[in-house]
């Protein structure tokens, strides 16, 4: 275990910070969550202007409540029985790790609450729409989210790794737990469907979203990117 935890410590060091004040800023940004608040707005749009909207309002309770499992489990459960310190917070480190801004959160740190929230979100979100353009746009998001946590010296690669791996364990369990809530009280979301074919051979779905829709959500994404590269600058 001690190598486990030394080569996490390394892999830390070398990931993170940089003697660069754009990326400090870019990463900076990424790491909030109000950042990605547009995001959300186009996701909302296209679910609502292609799915009924009692889907919808299902659809974003169970994303709730991936979120409310995801978060709670790693800062509520998690954190407090492991006791890891953050690397912010780690006597071994004092000196070597790079904060950014002076950030240090709170003292402990496995597992990661934002891989675990937005890796959730994506295994939920990629198994709910079913498009390659969402998917891997999401996956983007939920890597470069997590990575900023290591950025800013704020968790190891191994908090980030667990984090993402129960996210993505929680989004598909309450993805199974909506397709049986729309069984019994809508019509079913995937009657001839079982629960992650996305993981064992990826099917597109043909009555979801349109694909130019798909495509507008990825776009919006690029768009989030290209503004927070912009505002990075000042």
């Amino acid at each position: 275990m001690d190598e486990v935890i030394n080569f996490d410590q390394q892999l830390l060091l070398t990931l993170n910070g940089s003697e660069s004040t754009y990326l400090d800023n870019i990463f900076t940004m990424v790491t909030r969550t109000g950042t990605w608040i547009p995001l959300v707005l186009v996701l909302l749009y296209i679910l609502l202007k292609n799915r009924p909207w009692r889907e919808v309002v299902l659809f974003v309770l169970c994303l709730a409540l991936v979120i409310l499992v995801a978060d709670r489990v790693s800062s509520g459960l998690a954190k407090p029985l492991f006791h890891r310190f953050r690397p912010s917070h780690e006597p071994a480190l004092e000196g070597l790790v790079d904060l950014v801004g002076g950030r240090r959160g709170g003292l402990y740190g496995f597992f990661s609450s934002h891989a675990a929230n937005t890796f959730g979100a994506w295994a939920f979100i990629a198994l709910y729409l079913r498009r390659r353009p969402v998917t891997w746009t999401l996956l983007l998001w939920a890597c470069l989210s997590s990575y900023s946590r290591i950025y800013l010296g704020l968790h190891y690669p191994g908090d980030i790794l667990c984090g993402a791996l129960f996210g993505s364990l929680t989004g598909l369990c309450v993805y199974a737990l909506m397709l049986w809530a729309s069984a019994r009280w809508l019509e079913p979301l995937r009657p001839d469907w079982p629960v992650a074919p996305t993981v064992l051979g990826y099917r597109s779905n043909p009555e979801g979203i349109e694909p130019r829709d798909a495509l507008l959500f990825a776009l919006a994404f690029l768009v989030t990117l290209a503004v927070i590269a912009l505002l990075a600058l000042g």
